[in-house]
């Protein structure tokens, strides 16, 4: 088994007096690939903003296992946090990524930004604004942005939110080679992409419920969800369907 990376205990988290999150425990091991769903409201986000340090617990400990990890995590955030009227273009977007490596010269952030473009395909479009990008090129800008610093955890909130179907494929499989040397854990309402990626999933809904392997059925969703799944295997990605509720 892989070292243990990111321990959650007992954790109570939420906003304004309100309890979103009850006694949530959770290990994440280095190069784990943790899926997480869950409905809306269920506390998904707010379980990543106190791994992301973006609000403190009420109660209970989140405890990262070597102390410079929680200076390195990569985050990839949902497209509509984006201010695409905002005037940077992609390079400039994708060294952003190295703002805290103050040791650097720009020289070779800007050499950094090049490998990163190469890597993603982005040659092309360097130089662009990003109000010009499709959402496949928001996609790979902000990827190449979270994993420029190496970090040992990258958190990916709803990328299928805005992924371009074309690149779908070529994107998780960046996500595997990423995956060699960096934990990912990913957050999303697709559960079809959940499970022919993810070593893991939780299941956040006010709780967490954590099941090894992906290989769950429809019983543990209705459990965990509280409303009715059919899963239907159709090709390499399993597609799922909702009953009336």
């Amino acid at each position: 088994m892989s070292d243990l990376l990111l321990n959650i205990e007992q954790l109570n988290a939420g906003y304004n007096g309100k309890i979103v999150l009850k006694d949530i425990s959770l290990k994440i091991y280095q190069q784990d690939f943790l899926g997480i769903i869950g409905p809306n409201g269920g506390g998904k986000t707010t379980l990543i903003k106190v791994i992301l340090d973006l609000i403190k617990p009420i109660s209970g400990t989140v405890n990262f296992l070597n102390k410079e990890t929680k200076n390195r995590i990569g985050y990839m955030p949902q497209t509509n946090y984006i201010d695409k009227k905002f005037p940077i273009l992609v390079s400039e977007v994708i060294e952003s990524g190295l703002i805290s490596k103050k040791e650097m010269k720009k020289s070779e952030k800007k050499e950094k930004g090049c490998e990163m473009i190469q890597q993603m395909g982005l040659e092309g479009i360097a130089n662009k604004p990003i109000g010009e990008l499709s959402g496949g090129q928001l996609q790979r800008t902000l990827l190449a942005r979270a994993v420029i610093n190496a970090p040992e955890l990258l958190i990916l909130d709803e990328p299928n939110s805005y992924i371009d179907k074309r690149f779908e494929s070529h994107f998780y499989e960046l996500l595997e080679e990423i995956n060699k040397k960096t934990a990912i854990v990913l957050i999303s309402h697709d559960i079809g992409t959940i499970i022919a990626n993810v070593k893991n999933i939780a299941c956040v809904n006010e709780t967490l419920h954590y099941h090894a392997g992906s290989d769950i059925d429809n019983h543990w969703l209705e459990e965990h969800f509280e409303c009715p799944f059919e899963i239907i295997g159709h090709g390499d990605i399993p597609h799922r369907i909702l009953k009336k509720h």
